[in-house]
């Protein structure tokens, strides 16, 4: 990344934070406006007002046309429904499909649920796919991309590992609330990998790949292999609106037992935890909001297969590791750091922006790579659009650029 490029990001984020946070203890944010989202201005000027309950729920449907390096061109739909309880006190649940098609002939299908039941006593959350997929792999930890100081002519390509693959996952969990926000439970997480091919794997002329090498290490089948266990989940949520939050907390720790079934599987054991928060950052604009995401996933004992190791874009929403490509940073360990200042530009609510950046760090034991040895950096700016006042989905654009990446995208709902 340009390093003078970078500084002026800088010095622009700076004066744009303080601005706002100064605007919020000014009479410069005490203008009121109509609240107005996207279908508002289809609406015809001269139209009788009639006062409507405020719904409970919203569906959306949005076509999905993009390109992104690990897919190419892409089409395909993604549809949100948000919807809560008859009571004041119940919070949005969301539930999501979407189905891609791309022009390297991957299908992805994607159903995620986030769910609060029982007047927020009960908290589903699944994610469920099924990929007829091809991905690149790079190798373990995060050195792979070298400091500034080693970059000159860098090329992502001269260290990509193209691989075909079907995968099917299938993680679901359900918790009880004990008390007030915090939440015990279980949950069961099958990943099984088909059809696994390697193409730039040729052992004849003695040329082998990262895949080829930690699953011969470990033992593992190089073309197919299953991943299977049960879990137990703490969750504590304190979020005003999991669509969109203005203040509050989410944190959860999950603890992933993986017996092994056959010899081609390890007993295994994974720790996940992952911890938002969120600030108001002005006592008369709720849309003025820092942010804060991190995440860690670990194997803590025994080998899990190579495409299940932990990895950036693979967390429930595929939100993780923007500005780099899905799957790039991969390891034993990884930890995931995000932060984003979320702020309106219109009076009206229908237009709002983000600037982020995030940081991802990855271990590869074999080569002795720990967590922190190394870290990749990226930033971003993004564009809201509002879609539905009463749950508070917004239209997410996002742009990032990471260190010889850069990727843009679309989605409903934020990053996290």
């Amino acid at each position: 990344m340009n390093k003078r490029y970078l500084i002026c990001f800088s010095l622009a984020l700076i004066v744009l934070v303080s601005f706002n946070i100064y605007a919020q203890n000014t009479e410069i944010t005490k203008k009121i406006c109509t609240v107005k989202s996207l279908p508002d201005l289809f609406k015809k000027k001269d139209s009788v007002l009639i006062l409507k309950p405020q719904k409970n729920n919203f569906f959306l449907i949005i076509p999905v046309i993009g390109s992104q390096p690990a897919t190419g061109f892409s089409y395909g739909f993604v549809t949100q429904y948000t919807f809560k309880g008859k009571s004041e006190t119940d919070k949005y649940s969301s539930v999501n499909l979407g189905a891609t098609y791309t022009e390297k002939k991957q299908l992805l299908l994607n159903f995620k649920n986030s769910v609060m039941l029982k007047n927020n006593s009960v908290f589903l959350s699944g994610d469920w796919r099924f990929y007829i997929f091809s991905q690149a792999n790079y190798g373990l930890g995060t050195d792979i991309i070298p400091p500034r100081n080693r970059d000159a002519g860098f090329d992502l390509n001269t260290i990509k590992e193209p691989m075909n693959y079907n995968y099917f996952k299938f993680h679901q969990t359900v918790s009880w609330e004990v008390k007030n926000n915090y939440y015990v439970g279980a949950g069961v997480h099958l990943d099984w990998y088909t059809t696994i091919t390697d193409e730039n794997l040729d052992i004849a002329s003695g040329y082998l790949t990262n895949h080829y090498n930690y699953n011969l290490k470990y033992g593992f089948n190089q073309n197919e292999y299953v991943v299977n266990g049960l879990s137990l989940n703490l969750l504590y949520d304190s979020r005003d609106n999991q669509i969109n939050t203005h203040h509050g907390m989410f944190a959860n720790v999950n603890y992933r037992f993986n017996p092994a079934f056959n010899q081609s599987q390890d007993v295994s054991s994974v720790l996940y935890a992952e911890y938002r928060y969120f600030l108001p950052l002005s006592k008369h604009n709720e849309q003025h909001v820092f942010s804060l995401w991190a995440m860690g996933q670990f194997v803590t004992s025994g080998n899990v297969p190579y495409l299940n190791l932990p990895s950036i874009g693979w967390d429930q929403r595929s939100r993780s590791g923007k500005g780099y490509v899905q799957g790039l940073f991969r390891g034993q360990k990884l930890v995931y750091f995000e932060t984003e200042y979320r702020f309106p530009i219109s009076c009206n609510q229908l237009l709002s922006g983000t600037v982020f950046a995030n940081l991802t760090t990855a271990s590869d034991k074999d080569r002795e790579v720990r967590l922190f040895q190394y870290t990749q950096p990226a930033i971003g700016v993004g564009l809201r659009i509002l879609i539905d006042k009463a749950t508070r989905t917004n239209l997410v654009m996002n742009y990032a650029w990471g260190r010889h990446s850069d990727a843009f995208y679309l989605n409903a709902g934020e990053s996290f």
